[in-house]
């Protein structure tokens, strides 16, 4: 059984009530729930929540909440590994065998169905432990500065002063979308990242961190752009 995971606790500090706040007409975990949908991959759709409202958009949306998830493991700390391990061992012990899963996070407004089914042809015709999104830094890393203890500025490393960006490969972070992995070979590593990863390379306009009032607005104008143009 294929099983889409979307982790979204309550309680964000930065943007309050963050998975669900309104983006673009919509509550933001809307787009992540139907591109899910859309990518007809997952025999389940499960949205991994301590909070009854975002249930309740959850399922209005399409997806299913099966259960509330324990405190233990709903505070700003919390990784997204242990979220996704009890949620698999959730549905395992009631008799729902996960094989493959695909966490999506809430706030993604840019993930789409075809980079869902790409992420997914990508990890079964491979021996990937994972696949996850990814895109290139926009400017080049290795000609980083930063503000020193005096307010002035000086380069991270120095030697690359009179080298060009172009001379520098492709430097790449994570999207902040999407992950597909075997869920019985993550069950035994516990870990979403390895030397077996593969990526899966998206465009940078596709791509948009919202953890900031500026990056919320940011993104908002990118959407509507790229929806405008067919994008999404």
């Amino acid at each position: 059984m294929n099983v889409a995971i979307i982790p979204a606790r309550g309680g964000s500090k930065r943007i309050p009530g963050k998975n669900i706040k309104d983006f673009a007409g919509k509550p933001i975990i809307h787009y992540s729930i139907k591109a899910a949908i859309e990518s007809d991959l997952f025999e389940k759709i499960i949205v991994s929540t301590d909070s009854e409202e975002i249930a309740d958009i959850a399922r209005k949306a399409g997806a299913e909440v099966p259960f509330i998830r324990p405190g233990s493991l709903s505070d700003d700390n919390t990784p997204t590994a242990p979220v996704l391990e009890h949620a698999i061992n959730w549905l395992n012990d009631h008799g729902e065998k996960v094989k493959y899963c695909c966490c999506i996070y809430a706030a993604s407004p840019f993930v789409t169905s075809k980079s869902i089914q790409d992420g997914f042809s990508l990890l079964s015709q491979s021996k990937a432990s994972t696949v996850f999104t990814v895109t290139t830094f926009e400017s080049c890393v290795f000609r980083g500065l930063k503000v020193t203890a005096n307010g002035h500025i000086k380069m991270l490393w120095p030697e690359n002063k009179l080298k060009r960006s172009q001379d520098f490969e492709d430097v790449y972070h994570d999207a902040g979308q999407l992950y597909w992995f075997d869920s019985d070979k993550f069950l035994k590593s516990k870990t979403l990242f390895s030397e077996k990863s593969l990526p899966l390379v998206l465009p940078r306009y596709m791509v948009q961190d919202v953890d900031t009032v500026e990056d919320w607005e940011t993104a908002e104008l990118l959407f509507n752009v790229c929806k405008s143009k067919g994008l999404l």
